[in-house]
């Protein structure tokens, strides 16, 4: 399972004009689930994400975390994220889960995330959005999760 994860000042998710989604500080995630991952995965990203240190402390050295700043969370699923781009000028999307697959393990993150986290806003899974955020820094990581052999 994929995560790329940025650190925000603000960031917030529009669908037919309106706003479905929303934080200030925080972490905005963009979310795939591919072929082979499973809850395991999911849960597993997660609590990487959530433990990842990448805001400031007292001496502006980036060792905390989205929970030890409160920050808020805005997770988008972006099935896109799981593009094979090695061939070609087209991507090929089939290392990304089949929609049900991936609409399940979006939903079990979200899920698991509001259990862990107490500010937690989305996307709409499928739906063509628009995203708008300021990138604190800019900081943007990418988090992988690949299933146990």
């Amino acid at each position: 399972m994929i995560a790329l994860i940025q650190r925000v000042s603000q960031a917030r998710v529009r669908v037919d004009g309106g706003v479905i989604g929303e934080i200030g500080r925080g972490l905005l995630a963009f979310v795939c689930a591919e072929r082979a991952d499973t809850e395991r995965e999911a849960d597993s990203l997660l609590a990487k994400m959530l433990a990842c240190r990448i805001f400031a402390d007292e001496a502006g050295k980036m060792n905390r975390s989205v929970r030890d700043v409160e920050g808020g969370l805005l997770i988008v699923s972006q099935f896109t994220l799981a593009a094979d781009t090695n061939s070609g000028t087209r991507p090929s999307f089939t290392p990304a889960a089949d929609p049900q697959t991936g609409r399940r393990l979006y939903e079990r993150f979200v899920a698991q995330a509001r259990v862990a986290h107490p500010h937690v806003a989305t996307g709409a899974f499928g739906a063509m959005m628009q995203v708008e955020l300021v990138n604190d820094g800019p900081v943007t990581l990418w988090l992988q999760v690949r299933p146990k052999a």
